[in-house]
C-alpha cells in the first residue's frame, strides 16, 4: 500500500521558543530619515526594503495582524517596513480637525483636501513619482475590486502609500491631484480603510522574496493560476466516516495532479463564473 507522507508535529520546547540571534547592529544598512531613529528598534528600516506607508486616523491599529506569523517575522527581520502616519497631526486648528461638511449639503463629513495634501506630501518625501515604482492607493468602497494581480503588481514596486478613508470619503481634488488609485476590498462598506489596508498589505508582503518558507505554495494557491484552489486533506485518513480521496493516497503524482486540476476547475466553474469565463478565454 502507498505510504501517506506527513510532516511530523514536534512538541514546542523552551529551547525552540527562543528568538533567533539578532544580527549585529553594525551590519544593518539603515536608510536616511528626517527624524532620529533608534538603531536598537526591533523593526529597523533597512535600506532597500519594500515599505508600506499608511495614512490613518488610527496609527495605533498597526501593525495589528501584520505583526503576527510570517508577515510579523518578516517585519522583524527587515524584509519589509511599515510606517503608519497619523493624519490627525496635520489637522486644522486647536482641535486638529481633519474633516468638514460636504459642499452642496448632505449627511456626514468629508476629509479635507488641505489636511490630506499635507499628509500625502510628507509621505511622498523620498519616494519615486512613478506610480509603477510607488503606487498611491485610496481605500474606498467605490474603488475597483482588489485582486491577486494587484498584489503581484504592488509587490514588484519599491513600496506604496495607502490612504485609509473615513466618514463620507475624501475631497475628490486630492485623488485627482495625486493621481491615486481607488481600490475596494469588496462590495461592502466598513467604518474605515484600516482593515482593508492590512488585508492588502498582507496579500502583497507574502509575495516578497523570503517571506514565505515555501515559495511553491504561492504557485498552487487560489487565484495564482486563474482558478480557485483544489480541496486539501491531511491526517487522520478517516474522520467521522469521511475518507481522504484514494487518489491522494496512491502515490501517483501524475494522477494526483490531474485530480487537483479537475477539482480546481469544477470549484471555479460552480462558485466563480466570472473567473471561469476568464480562464476559458485564455484558451
Amino acid at each position: 500500500p502507498a505510504r501517506y507522507c506527513h510532516r511530523p508535529a514536534f512538541p514546542v520546547t523552551p529551547s525552540l521558543m527562543k528568538e533567533p540571534p539578532r544580527k549585529s547592529h553594525g551590519r544593518l544598512s539603515i536608510s536616511a530619515s528626517h527624524t532620529p531613529r533608534d538603531l536598537m528598534t526591533p523593526t529597523p528600516h533597512l535600506k532597500g526594503a519594500w515599505k508600506a506607508k499608511v495614512i490613518t486616523l488610527f496609527p495605533e491599529a498597526f501593525p495589528g495582524v501584520l505583526g503576527q506569523s510570517l508577515t510579523g517575522k518578516a517585519l522583524q527581520h527587515g524584509l519589509w517596513a511599515l510606517e503608519p502616519i497619523d493624519l490627525r497631526t496635520f489637522g486644522q486648528g486647536k482641535h486638529r480637525n481633519v474633516d468638514d461638511t460636504p459642499a452642496g449639503g448632505g449627511a456626514g463629513l468629508v476629509m479635507r483636501a488641505d489636511v490630506l495634501g499635507r499628509a500625502i506630501g510628507m509621505a511622498s518625501r523620498g519616494t519615486p513619482e512613478d506610480p509603477a515604482r510607488w503606487p498611491r492607493v485610496f481605500l474606498t468602497p467605490r474603488g475597483r475590486p482588489f485582486t491577486q494581480a494587484d498584489a503581484e503588481r504592488y509587490s514588484r514596486a519599491e513600496g506604496m502609500t495607502l490612504l485609509c478613508g473615513r466618514f463620507e470619503g475624501v475631497d475628490q481634488r486630492v485623488i485627482d491631484h495625486f493621481d491615486m488609485e481607488e481600490v475596494s476590498l469588496g462590495d461592502f462598506v466598513m467604518t474605515g480603510g484600516e482593515l482593508a489596508a492590512q488585508a492588502m498589505i498582507d496579500a502583497t508582503v507574502r509575495l516578497l522574496p523570503g517571506v514565505l518558507g515555501n515559495a511553491d505554495s504561492i504557485e498552487e494557491e487560489s487565484h495564482a493560476s486563474g482558478l480557485l484552489e483544489h480541496p486539501q486533506y491531511t491526517r487522520p485518513a478517516t474522520w467521522e466516516g469521511r475518507e481522504i480521496p484514494p487518489v491522494l493516497m496512491s502515490g501517483n503524482h501524475g494522477e494526483i495532479a490531474k485530480w487537483r486540476q479537475a477539482q480546481a476547475e469544477d470549484l471555479t466553474c460552480k462558485r466563480r463564473p466570472d473567473m471561469w469565463a476568464a480562464f476559458e478565454g485564455k484558451d
